[in-house]
This record gives structure tokens, sequence and C-alpha cells, in this order.
């Protein structure tokens, strides 16, 4: 049978709820109708929507159509946590600490059931590569890939020398040097960049981090791009392809 008569046009769907972690509503879009579920943040303080409207779910087009992953965007919580200059810093991790759970808790335990390993790759560019950093190192049971494209990796600079654990365990340069949970060690790890890149050094210091404790990696520097949309849609159709579909 020809596989074109299989595919199916790429399905969009819209979701909004009230979630108990943020206490306020969440607004999500998916798409696909089957496949791999990749979790893709967006940008700094960016929207559920601005991934496909920047081009990048168009850039995974092939994969969703041939129902090999679906893509689900969630909303950003930043400008409650760590862009929240009107509360204290404390209040700013806690809130990204109950975004993290609103991740865990409302879309990754619902969705990773949907693979046979039980687990999700994540994904995002710029801040979002934080996120999807961040969340995969956290819960290195749960997420089989990590494709950071431009990401940063450093809070400190929100939190205005501010100290807490839950500001040290949400920043990986540093607690990644203690983390011992084998499971991150069987994780498939993408931090893209490019030496034009603002982001260059940062995707550095992690390197060489996962380096120093032996975790296999890919740090992928492309030549004179800049920290910008068209690198990342070059780069994220190529780095789904490191999924092993089944």
């Amino acid at each position: 049978m020809n596989s074109s008569l299989n595919k199916q046009f790429m399905k969009q769907e819209y979701f909004k709820w009230y979630s108990p972690h943020v206490h306020r509503d969440v607004e999500m879009l998916v798409f696909g109708h089957r496949g791999y579920p990749v979790i893709l943040f967006p940008t700094s303080m960016g929207t559920f929507h601005e991934n496909r409207d920047m081009g990048l779910i168009e850039s995974a087009k092939w994969y969703i159509e041939q129902g090999l992953i679906q893509i689900f965007c969630p909303d950003s919580n930043d400008r409650a946590s760590f862009y929240n200059k009107h509360v204290h810093p404390h209040e700013r991790i806690q809130n990204h600490v109950r975004y993290d759970k609103m991740i865990c808790h409302e879309i990754v335990e619902r969705v990773r059931l949907n693979t046979g390993t039980g687990k999700v790759a994540t994904a995002g560019c710029s801040f979002g590569g934080y996120h999807a950093a961040n969340f995969a190192f956290r819960h290195p049971g749960y997420v089989s890939h990590m494709f950071s494209m431009s990401g940063a990796f450093e809070i400190r600079s929100f939190m205005d020398g501010y100290i807490h654990d839950d500001v040290f365990y949400n920043s990986p340069l540093e607690y990644l040097k203690g983390l011992n949970d084998q499971e991150l060690w069987r994780m498939d790890i993408v931090l893209g960049t490019s030496n034009w890149d603002i982001c260059f050094d940062a995707n550095i210091k992690l390197s060489d981090v996962l380096e120093s404790r032996g975790v296999g990696h890919w740090l992928d520097v492309r030549r004179d791009r800049q920290h910008d949309w068209p690198v990342w849609k070059e780069m994220f159709p190529h780095y789904l392809s490191r999924i092993r579909f089944t």
C-alpha cells in the first residue's frame, strides 16, 4: 500500500482548563493525531501558540502528518515567575515550581503512556530551551529525549541574589553536578547552538558539566547563525529524527 494513503493532514486541537497547581486557566495546542509525545515550550514569556505562529510546528509537519509525533505546546508561566519583578524572588521561584508541577502532573503524566517507554521528549528554543532542559533533568524518569535550541540554563540572574533550595534545584548548571539518577545517562540530550548565538557560552558550560559527569550528549554548534527562528526551524526536524519511532 502506498504510504501516502495513510498520511493525515496536520491535526490541531485546542485545550483550556483550570490548573490547581498554577491557580489559573492554562491553554495548550496539540498537533498531530498520534505518535511520540513531544512537549514543546515557548520562548521567554511566549504564548501557547508562539511555536505555531513562528513556523516551528510547520518545520515538523512531515513527522506530524505521518503520525510519528504529537506536539504539545503549553502556556508559559514566565510572567508570573522569573520575569515578575513585582513580587519577592521567593514567590517568583515558587511560581515556577508550581508550573513545573503543572507540566508534570497535568500534561506529562497523562501523555507519556502513549509510548512504549512511558516517556516523552522535551524541546524548546531560547528560554524554552531552559524549560525543556530543566524539566528533563529534574524528571529524567519521564524524559527520553531533550532538545534544547539556543537555551540558557542559569536562573540566578532572575533572583536578585535570593538564595533558596528551590533556586538551586532549578539551576541545571548547579544541581547536575550532584545528580545521580541513572535515567539521566539513558537520555538522548542535544544542545543546539551556534558560534554567533548569544547563548553559546551557556551551552558550552552545560556541555562541560555533562561531560564531567560522563553523560553522553551532542553539542551541535552551527556556523554563523543568529539566535533566531530560522536556525531553530532547521534544528528541530533534524533533532526529531533521533527519536526511535515505534
